[in-house]
């Protein structure tokens, strides 16, 4: 058995929990992502914290174990999804409580925080300091406060899983993220065969130059890949929504198989293949979904689970060109959040 079987294996075992949950109509990738009615609680072996980051590090240095910094609101469904899915299995807390102590932020919260920089901050200004989009987020900090790996919204528990290994077996200093977890999702092949189509996609050959679309406005670009059980549920669900298209059609659209060799030339004119892309961008999880403004700079991202109500606001908030004013669609959101 070589180095990886035993991650690869214990990877596998828990995505076949998540295909007998498919099975069951109980999908971790689906569900209600309006907000909760109800306020959220942490789980109980969170660690208590004065939110002096140096000091938790420390802490955590004394016990041998990293640090998750865990952002969150107490009405995000994203959150519940992600505690009923990944820290209510048993294996999971387990695990992380092995090897991590876990910080909880309150994206919302006006508790005082010291920042690794020693810098003061309320919990809302340090989660838009660090560029939070989404609740949940999860920052991963080794022994000596380096950011080991970031998890920009919920995961599901094969990947979550595969996150908590990677940076605790110290594999981040050695390669990335997408390609630790590609030889997970390689064993499992779960999903359609194809990629799945929309009306709104663009047709190759794909120049995104902005010297060929001087007068472009914002642009989307979907990276894909076959096999993806995510791919499909959003193809089922928010891409089908009339509400999701009719936004979608302020946007130029290209979906990219990011296995693929298709030829793409860039926002910056760069002549390259999709699969060379993606890796550049440093693409971990299908299906990721990148905003550019009309000048080619990126806005943000979405890299993982989202449903209706999230895309919405994102493709408002990003059409709207309100990230000029706004920093970070949390930010901007926060506006209709409750305190």
């Amino acid at each position: 058995m070589n180095k990886y079987s035993h991650i690869i294996l214990s990877i596998v075992a828990l995505f076949s929990i998540s295909y007998s949950a498919v099975a069951t109509q109980d999908d971790p990738l689906v569900f209600p992502d309006q907000p909760l009615t109800e306020r959220l609680t942490h789980p109980d072996w969170f660690n208590l914290s004065f939110l002096d980051l140096p000091d938790d590090l420390a802490e955590a240095n004394k016990k041998n174990r990293g640090l998750i910094l865990y952002y969150s609101q107490g009405f995000c469904p994203y959150c519940k999804a992600f505690i009923k899915n990944n820290w209510e299995k048993k294996d999971i807390v387990a695990y992380t409580q092995k090897y991590f102590d876990v910080i909880a932020i309150d994206v919302l919260g006006m508790r005082p925080v010291t920042g690794f920089d020693n810098k003061k901050y309320t919990e809302k200004q340090y989660a838009i300091a660090q560029k939070t989009n989404f609740t949940p987020s999860l920052v991963f900090y080794d022994n000596k406060g380096k950011q080991a790996l970031k998890l920009n919204g919920y995961r599901p528990p094969y990947q979550f899983r595969a996150a908590l290994e990677y940076v605790s077996d110290g594999h981040y200093q050695n390669e990335s993220f997408k390609n630790y977890l590609a030889r997970a999702e390689a064993a499992m092949n779960f999903g359609l065969n194809d990629l799945n189509q929309h009306d709104l996609f663009q047709k190759p050959p794909f120049n995104l130059s902005s010297k060929l679309n001087i007068n472009q406005n914002h642009s989307l670009i979907i990276f894909e890949r076959t096999k993806c059980h995510s791919c499909d549920v959003l193809h089922a669900g928010p891409l089908t929504s009339p509400e999701i298209n009719s936004l979608l059609r302020r946007f130029k659209i290209i979906r990219l198989d990011m296995q693929s060799n298709t030829a793409v030339t860039t926002h910056s004119g760069q002549n390259v293949t999709a699969k060379q892309w993606a890796d550049k961008l440093a693409i971990n999880y299908a299906p990721t979904m990148l905003f550019y403004d009309s000048t080619g700079k990126e806005v943000m991202r979405i890299e993982s689970v989202v449903g209706i109500f999230r895309l919405r606001g994102v493709l408002e908030y990003v059409a709207s060109k309100a990230y000029i004013k706004y920093p970070t669609f949390l930010s901007w959101k926060q506006r209709f959040m409750k305190n």
